[in-house]
């Protein structure tokens, strides 16, 4: 069952997708969203009446694949021909600029498929000279574009018209650089090493961080219901929890207005453990399956909530879907995971994406 939410009466629109199915059914949509969710930076994780996690658990949570951070590299170099050979055409290689805004900057991607997505301002579109069209974001004038090249097709191939035309582009008349972050799987850092050994680059692992809560007000989920909690309320309630600001809120209280959705219950210990980097959706399919495994246990609470946040600046958000960020640049999805193998999955996109279906 597919439900969908729009707040059109709300500054700035927003898009909320729910779904409720199983693992068990072999339609569900889980493996298909993950996937789409190319560029994530955070992954949290919230277990009631657990304080500290499980071995199984705390091995996944600490062995998220590294990444690399190459400083101020050229773009032409996502055209060289090791790199190509090595990495591109044998796997799956993440990569998006670093500290770029979508708003304002230079923005690139590539994809795990090959896709390596430019979003350029109107100046840097004239310089390239490659083929592109306009943002689906622009307002009254045109001051975006976007060029969208597939990496393995055989018109790209290095020598030919189209990859030496893109090449002489960013080479020689954008010369566009960037600080970039890049991983690959499986190859991992020895299908990188031709690259990076030409720059200054650090590689980096996912940073952990985990925080016990005691005597938490939580919704009474249900998995057999899948309006037991309004989707806003309850994804706002996961969101203060994360971010470690209370909802027991007095009606004298300046700080926060937010409060624990109804209806609610109370455990006595709750484990928040938060994942940040470049993480790759091969990493969170594992976490899934572990937390599965996890809710097979007997424990007093049947449910784990995994939130996934992408890239607010990352040139693409669902798939290949352009993304822009002029109003909030929501990116998301929101997993409920229960112990008789049902979810709820809650996708969420800001005023400026398409939907995430």
């Amino acid at each position: 069952m597919v439900k969908m939410s729009v707040d059109l009466d709300q500054t700035p629109r927003s898009l909320l997708v729910c779904d409720r199915s199983s693992f068990l059914n072999e339609k569900n949509r889980i493996s298909s969203q993950v996937e789409q969710l190319h560029f994530n930076y955070k992954v949290s994780v919230l277990l009631p009446e657990c304080s500290s996690a499980p071995s199984h658990l705390d091995a996944v949570f600490n062995s998220f694949n590294s990444f690399y951070l190459i400083r101020n590299m050229p773009i032409y170099e996502l055209l060289d021909k090791h790199f190509l050979k090595t990495a591109v055409y044998q796997g799956s290689v993440y990569g998006v600029s670093y500290r770029t805004r979508i708003d304002e900057d230079n923005c690139v991607a590539l994809m795990p498929n090959g896709q390596l997505s430019l979003s350029l301002d109107k100046d840097s579109f004239e310089l390239l000279g490659a083929e592109g069209k306009p943002s689906r974001f622009n307002h009254r004038t045109t001051c975006r574009y976007v060029v969208c090249v597939d990496l393995t097709d055989s018109s790209m191939a290095p020598g030919g018209r189209g990859y030496q035309r893109l090449l002489t582009g960013l080479r020689s008349r954008l010369q566009l650089k960037t600080d970039f972050l890049l991983s690959h799987h499986p190859g991992g850092g020895a299908s990188l090493q031709a690259l990076l050994s030409r720059y200054d680059w650090s590689e980096h692992r996912p940073d952990v961080s985990s925080h016990t809560l005691t005597d938490l007000s939580c919704p009474a989920l249900r998995s057999c219901d899948l309006q037991s909690c309004d989707p806003h309320s309850l994804l706002e309630w996961i969101g203060a929890v994360d971010a470690h600001i209370s909802c027991e809120n007095s009606s004298s209280s300046f700080l926060s207005s937010l409060v624990c959705p109804e209806p609610k219950t109370t455990v006595s210990r709750a484990l928040s453990v938060s994942i940040c980097g470049l993480l790759l959706p091969q990493d969170v399919h594992r976490l899934i399956q572990q937390i599965r495994y996890y809710l097979e246990q007997p424990r007093l609470e049947s449910w784990v909530s995994l939130t996934v946040h992408g890239f607010v600046d990352s040139p693409v958000s669902w798939g290949g879907n352009e993304h822009g960020v002029l109003r909030g640049g929501e990116n998301f999805y929101s997993l409920l995971m229960f112990h008789d193998h049902t979810y709820q999955l809650h996708l969420a996109t800001g005023a400026h994406d398409t939907c995430p279906l």
